[in-house]
């Protein structure tokens, strides 16, 4: 969509002029008026674009323009930028080299000028295609801001097909449907009782309520009914006057004429007033797509005690949620056909449930993989694939490799791409960029969450916001996204922070398909490739089987124009010889060049001194690679706001990198052991004046053995959110907790004392200062990590009341000091993991300790001969890992209670206790944990390798 990419740049451009327009000098009024010009074709852009679906090549061209006339306002200024804001220098000398500097670069300037007048000239014809557009398709001037409604009476009607379905044709409808009946006609009637479905588009959340809706029993308890489509933009007071219709006809009455002159507040009176003499009702709204509309509506339904329902769909989490709290109500969430599910509604719609032929079948279930079992898209395709021959497989694989481009154009798949890209329309153009941008992952790309939220940073779509940090606004974006069921979380951190995530495939398609259009990222391999004829700004490399170097010398040497790149990304691990090719030609030519991941490239040796002149590089990412030395020129990189050497083998750098007064993410460490987690890592010596890098909000991690001076200076570091430390002798301890007490925005916390392997000296962190109160010292920590021995516990953690994760490695405390005392009434901690923490005997996990925690790990604690569970205690765990337990013989008393339990693991446990759980199926160790869905049991085989098996899984359970 232009009209995002305008915003984007114009954010940008205004960025620009708050922060470097003293260097325009005459010029500033110049670019002001660009600015305001693309400024006013803003509002048009967006309502043409709610058009363009049938717009003219012509309008479609003038949109082209105007972007390629905002990218490269920002071009000129940018290389202006790098060109003439080198020089900062104060004093004397200062001032003598800024007066030789602008003798030297008059020419520059007038060439700059002469530049942003061309561009000016521009965005003058542009603006009179404008005006002429504006007649041509009737749109003000004054257009709004917001979405424009693209026929909603049409968009309202073709809903409607979805209620049509034939219930016969249904399928994997029957266990949602008898849930949400029993939950309609549980018999609380209390007070009004919502009931909201959520789940992306194309899922059946409108069959399923309509079933629900229209079925016998559900009718007979709900006297009183009415059906209301929502949509994106509703008008509110029609929504009203038509609520009002249903219910006059479903009790018979004639309509009132003076529902037409009510006004809004009149209209909603007027519905309350009627449901309260009505009796028993349920409503259902469907399509709702902001909280605004149910705090708006709720107000017209009254709570009487006739045990009133409302029933809603939506595709956002944060409405399905908010209209359930005040009524304790119920939030279901679709999920996606089964394979088994899908596979039947597929036979049902080619094959008019027969069987699909042999030579088929291959290539249908990869045409069904697509759809990852939405029913919306399998009905589409079927429909689709029912025209084609039977016989020939040619034109079945022909749909399998072309779906993308069956999304773009018309016909059976083209009610799909509707549905799903009104999701992305109603997005806030930040989130629209964002969207965009996971384009740049291939297919069943195990995407980081992480990552993804710093590259987005990186490429600045993410705006700052008064009062949060950049991190905070940009992860407020991926929720976004998540809330609107447009990426899926596939795995969790730790409690409330994502691991990694996915987008459907077909949502992927027409992600693809917009970027194209917007020629917001280009895509190599390395292959010989058609190319846009467009200037490459992003250009992310992915992983090739091609050994052809030749080919791709040839590609890279005829194709790549890096004058307007942005940035470079590295996605899997691409050929070594196309990434240093690609690497060596971008820095010679790429001034512009902001954003450079070259994550995991293990053939990456050195950082190319190149990299020190790329005055706008704000995200250095050498992750993973071979890097082991930092140089001096890193001092030059002055707006280098992340740099990432984390899993080198860097261990020092040097005293420049303080003059980085941006730098806000700084990691550098590589792991003990690269194969177990539980040993820590290496840090980095860092100058001892590092307290001097005041922006730092991330510092991972830096060693402290050098002594106290490094550990005074972290206490300098008050925006840190983030921190990790190595090698903390013990006499630092008191040291490091004054200075802990100045980070006040301190999230996650890492120590790890000197040693090795489990020989590590004693971190003593238990010390009370008059600045240490417990009501103040670390109240944001969520995770804390200690790795080292403990001789208690520091008093201090029983108070940090936001906890969510803490890991406990090496610690070797006595039974005196039981770990669980301090720890199981902290209100929100969902995640332990102790590794050879304890030295006691026993551990019991009492009634009403632990309210929260869902994950625990134990191991290696090799005294542990008994653990006790008293019910009421651990009441939420799902997963339990107990590793390397070796006197552990039985499994732990009042496992029983454990009533939430999902998952046991039992790791290289006692042939004692896997004897009791594998083998004694009348035991009372055995009826004991009959309840848990899935136990595993690992163990280390006769040829000394590591091997799992599943005892059971959910109900399959040889009982």
């Amino acid at each position: 969509m232009v009209a995002t990419v305008l915003s984007f740049v114009l954010h940008q451009l205004s960025t620009f002029l708050r922060e470097e327009g003293r260097l325009l000098g005459g010029l500033q009024q110049e670019v002001q008026f660009i600015m305001d010009e693309l400024g006013h074709m803003r509002a048009f852009l967006r309502e043409a674009e709610a058009k363009e679906e049938g717009a003219q090549p012509r309008l479609q061209e003038w949109m082209k323009q105007v972007r390629e006339a905002a990218y490269d306002t920002e071009d000129i200024l940018d290389e202006y930028v790098a060109r003439f804001a080198r020089n900062r220098e104060t004093g004397f000398y200062g001032s003598v080299r800024r007066i030789f500097s602008s003798i030297k670069n008059l020419g520059a300037r007038h060439r700059v000028a002469s530049e942003i007048q061309s561009i000016k000239s521009r965005i003058k014809s542009i603006s009179e295609a404008h005006q002429r557009y504006q007649s041509e398709y009737g749109i003000s001037a004054q257009a709004s801001n917001s979405l424009s409604a693209v026929n909603n009476t049409t968009w309202r009607y073709s809903r409607d097909d979805a209620l049509l379905v034939e219930e016969a044709k249904l399928v994997g409808i029957d266990q949602p449907k008898k849930h949400l009946i029993s939950q309609l006609l549980q018999r609380d009637d209390y007070q009004l009782k919502v009931v909201s479905v959520v789940g992306m588009g194309g899922l059946g959340k409108t069959t399923l309520v309509k079933k629900v809706h229209e079925d016998p029993e559900v009718r007979r308890h709900f006297p009183v009914r009415a059906w209301v489509t929502v949509s994106q933009t509703c008008d509110f007071q029609y929504l009203l006057k038509d609520l009002i219709r249903q219910l006059h006809k479903e009790g018979k009455k004639p309509v009132p004429q003076s529902i037409e002159s009510l006004n809004t507040t009149e209209l909603k009176e007027f519905v309350k007033d009627f449901l309260q003499q009505a009796g028993r009702y349920a409503i259902v709204f469907d399509d709702v797509w902001d909280v605004e509309f149910w705090n708006t509506i709720k107000f017209a339904l009254p709570e009487s005690s006739y045990g009133n329902r409302v029933m809603l769909t939506t595709r956002k989490a944060d409405v399905a949620s908010a209209s359930c709290i005040e009524s304790r109500g119920l939030v279901y969430r679709v999920e996606p056909l089964s394979n088994e599910d899908s596979w039947t509604l597929f036979r049902n719609k080619v094959f008019d449930g027969g069987n699909c032929p042999g030579h088929l079948i291959d290539v249908a279930k990869g045409i069904l993989d697509k759809c990852e079992g939405l029913p919306l898209a399998i009905i589409a395709i079927s429909g689709l694939l029912a025209s084609k021959d039977v016989n020939r497989t040619d034109e079945w694989e022909m749909v399998r490799r072309s779906l993308g481009g069956e999304l773009e154009g018309t016909g059976k798949l083209d009610r799909v791409k509707k549905i799903l890209s009104l999701s992305y329309s109603d997005l806030p153009w930040p989130l629209k960029t964002c969207l965009l941008y996971l384009s740049i992952y291939p297919e069943d790309y195990k995407i980081r969450c992480r990552r993804l939220v710093n590259l987005w940073i990186a490429e600045r779509f993410v705006e700052w916001r008064e009062g949060m940090s950049i991190e905070d606004v940009a992860w407020g974006y991926f929720s976004g996204l998540v809330n609107r069921s447009l990426i899926q979380v596939t795995s969790v951190f730790y409690e409330g922070i994502p691991g990694y995530c996915r987008m459907h495939d077909l949502l992927r398609e027409i992600v693809i398909s917009q970027s194209k259009e917007q020629n917001m990222v280009t895509i190599t391999t390395g292959k010989p490739t058609r190319w846009p004829s467009e200037k490459v700004r992003r250009l992310i490399v992915h992983s090739s089987s091609s050994n052809n170097t030749q080919a791709q010398h040839h590609q890279l040497r005829q194709n790549y124009c890096f004058d307007h790149l942005r940035s470079i990304v590295t996605i899997g691990s691409p050929n070594p010889l196309l990434s240093r090719m690609l690497l060596s030609k971008v820095l010679r030519r790429s001034n512009l060049l902001k954003v450079l991941d070259l994550k995991g490239q293990k053939t990456q040796k050195e950082i190319p001194n190149e990299i020190f002149n790329l005055f706008h590089l704000k995200h250095l990412d050498l992750w993973g690679t071979s890097v082991e030395r930092v140089p001096k020129g890193i001092g030059k990189l002055q707006h280098l706001e992340f740099l990432d050497l984390g899993n080198t083998g860097v261990r020092e750098l040097p005293t420049e990198i303080l003059k980085l007064q941006k730098l806000r993410v700084l990691k550098v460490y590589q792991q003990v052991d690269p194969s177990d987690d539980d040993y820590g890592y290496h840090g980095f010596k860092a100058p001892s004046n590092m307290g001097g890098l005041l922006a730092l909000e991330i510092l991972s991690c830096i060693d402290a053995s050098s002594g106290s001076t490094i550990v005074k200076e972290i206490g300098k570091l008050t925006q840190l959110r983030e921190l990790g430390i190595t090698k903390l002798r013990r006499e630092d301890g008191k040291e490091l907790c004054s200075s802990l007490a100045n980070l006040a925005s301190l999230h996650k916390l890492n120590i790890y004392s000197i040693g090795k392997g489990d020989d590590h000296e004693i971190i003593d962190l238990d010390h009370h200062h008059p600045s240490l109160s417990s009501s103040s010292f670390l109240q944001s920590l969520h995770m804390l990590i200690l790795q080292g021995r403990l001789e208690k516990m520091p008093q201090w953690v029983a108070h940090l009341h936001s906890l969510l994760r803490i890991d406990l490695n090496c610690s070797r405390l006595r039974s005196e000091e039981d770990p669980l005392e301090s720890l199981q009434n902290l209100p929100n901690l969902g995640k332990i993991s102790f590794y050879g923490s304890y030295l006691g005997e026993g551990l019991c996990f009492k009634t009403g300790g632990f309210l929260k925690l869902k994950w625990m790990k134990l191991k290696r604690m090799e005294g542990l001969r008994w653990m006790r569970v008293e019910e009421g205690a651990l009441p939420r765990l799902h997963q339990l890992i107990l590793e390397q337990l070796p006197l552990l013989d039985e499994l732990p008393l009042g496992i029983q209670h454990l009533s939430h339990l999902q998952e046991l693991y039992l790791y290289e446990m006692s042939s004692e206790m896997i004897d009791k759980v594998e083998n004694q199926k009348e035991s009372e160790d055995y009826r004991r944990i009959v309840h848990i869905p899935e136990i595993i049991i690992g163990f280390c085989a006769d040829d000394g390798k590591w091997r799992k098996r599943q005892l059971w899984e959910g109900t399959k359970r040889n009982t």
